[in-house]
């Protein structure tokens, strides 16, 4: 390992270990939220700025290092601000967060795999250029797939810093509006099942799948038109 790994490496425990302090376990809880929630609130209204640049702080901190607890964070968003400080807030720092999950991944084991599977990620690559936008849009949209197990396999093809930010903002923002206007009922959640039913995740498969057959079916009947 290089120093500029080693050095990174060591910023990332640091990282870890500054979020222990911070979120001891138990605290990105539904209960944990409810209890302070009132407590939460007085002080977003005693210090609003401070209060939004703190949460916005520690929902890229949660993201970037894959730590679980990202939605229970986007629903007390949705319980503290309105709904356009809440949609930007998070919008924005959910991004951040995963561009900066998916820079570690590509910086400390791209260059590995790469190695190891060189076969396989060189189909995997070509696949991402040609499609990485429309792939990635619908992982973002699948529930089925977890957060940063998608920011995991990013990192590990060529696709652009640029595309996965955009393509990751857009894909990621039906289900930022949905829990932050969920939060604003914080008292009446016992469970994150309460939010996404199963016509809910659905609705966002499909969703996620449009642009990919949208592309295939034109390339078919581009072809087939020849």
């Amino acid at each position: 390992m290089n120093r500029r790994k080693y050095l990174f490496l060591c910023a990332l425990l640091g990282a870890f270990a500054l979020a222990f302090w911070l979120l001891p376990p138990g605290t990105l809880t539904l209960d944990s939220l409810r209890a302070h929630h009132q407590a939460l609130l007085a002080q977003v209204q005693r210090a609003p700025v401070q209060s939004a640049a703190l949460y916005f702080a520690l929902y890229v901190l949660v993201s970037a290092l894959s730590i679980p607890g990202a939605a229970v964070l986007t629903l007390l968003g949705g319980a503290l601000f309105s709904l356009w400080q809440g949609t930007l807030l998070v919008s924005f720092a959910s991004t951040l967060g995963a561009t900066l999950a998916m820079l570690v991944s590509r910086y400390l084991l791209r260059d590995w795999v790469q190695r190891r599977f060189a076969e396989q990620m060189k189909t995997v690559n070509a696949g991402m250029n040609r499609d990485g936008a429309y792939y990635l849009f619908a992982l973002r949209l699948m529930p089925l797939f977890p957060f940063f197990v998608v920011n995991l396999l990013a990192g590990l093809t060529r696709l652009g810093v640029r595309r996965y930010w955009w393509v990751s903002q857009l894909a990621m923002l039906p289900a930022t509006i949905i829990f932050l206007n969920a939060g604003s009922e914080l008292g009446k959640l016992t469970s994150l099942r309460d939010i996404l039913s199963p016509g809910t995740i659905f609705a966002f498969t499909l969703l996620g799948l449009l642009p990919l057959v949208t592309r295939w079916l034109f390339s078919r009947f581009s072809h087939s038109s020849r």
